[in-house]
């Protein structure tokens, strides 16, 4: 797989953001910079600000924003609700602005797997063969406790494929006590490459269904000063606020033209 195709405005990068927005998404224990909290839902809202900024700076030529991206964020608790009303592009996306998330009730993380992939049914045979591999960023902080194991619905998922390679899965986990070694400096840490690293069975569950980190896309990030390892998976864990927002900005590190 090389996943080296570039988003143009004719073969832009499609990016679905799964989003789980239960009861818990409420609780203040991210940590930030000043060692304070904030609610793991405010942190995700700002994290799509910020995403959304950068995919509009790496979309722009001259004074027009460049359809690059087309993006999808579908939030899920007890059901699954489709955020932005389809697929937009970077510059409507831009426009509409980053949704009001509310905590609501229970996970199930089955149905959102399931939306995700007849999302992709809809997308992957109207894509230009030249297109970037479309990236899905899956974000919990929990097990399901509705549904079933989402795994299998996963890897139907990370089996669909475009010549640029087969669909990435990135999963966030966010929550206190998930790695075995907690991060010292998100930007020199090298990633994670074993489930043995994570100290939570349902982290491990999303290790195993997380694609590993393309070449292209850990490049782009080392060169903003990460040190990630070329093994690494699509994979973060923890509660600190500098972890969720690397996750996050991995989500847009399709090479652009």
């Amino acid at each position: 797989m090389s996943y080296t195709a570039v988003a143009t405005s004719r073969t832009p990068a499609l990016i679905i953001y799964l989003l789980d927005v239960s009861g818990s998404m409420g609780e203040l224990d991210v940590k930030l910079d000043d060692g304070s909290t904030a609610s793991r839902i405010a942190i995700v809202s700002k994290c799509l600000e910020d995403v959304a900024v950068t995919m509009v700076a790496r979309s722009t030529r001259g004074t027009s924003i460049q359809p690059r991206y087309r993006i999808a964020i579908l939030a899920y608790a007890s059901q699954v609700y489709d955020i932005l009303g389809g697929v937009k592009t970077v510059a409507e996306f831009a426009q509409l602005g980053v949704p009001n998330l509310a905590p609501m009730d229970t996970t199930n993380t089955e149905a959102a797997f399931l939306a995700a992939e007849q999302l992709l049914q809809q997308e992957l045979p109207n894509l230009p063969p030249e297109s970037p591999a479309p990236l899905v960023l899956h974000m919990t902080d929990g097990e399901f406790n509705v549904g079933s194991d989402p795994t299998p619905i996963a890897k139907r998922i990370t089996s669909m494929s475009i010549p640029d390679g087969n669909v990435l899965l990135e999963n966030i986990f966010i929550g206190p006590n998930l790695l075995r070694q907690p991060i010292a400096d998100v930007k020199s840490w090298g990633g994670l490459t074993s489930a043995s690293e994570l100290a939570n069975p349902h982290a491990q569950l999303l290790f195993n269904m997380s694609s590993n980190i393309p070449t292209t896309f850990r490049g782009l990030m080392n060169e903003m000063g990460y040190r990630l390892q070329d093994n690494a998976r699509l994979m973060f864990a923890g509660n600190d606020s500098k972890l969720i927002e690397m996750a996050f900005v991995m989500s847009g590190m399709t090479p652009v033209k």
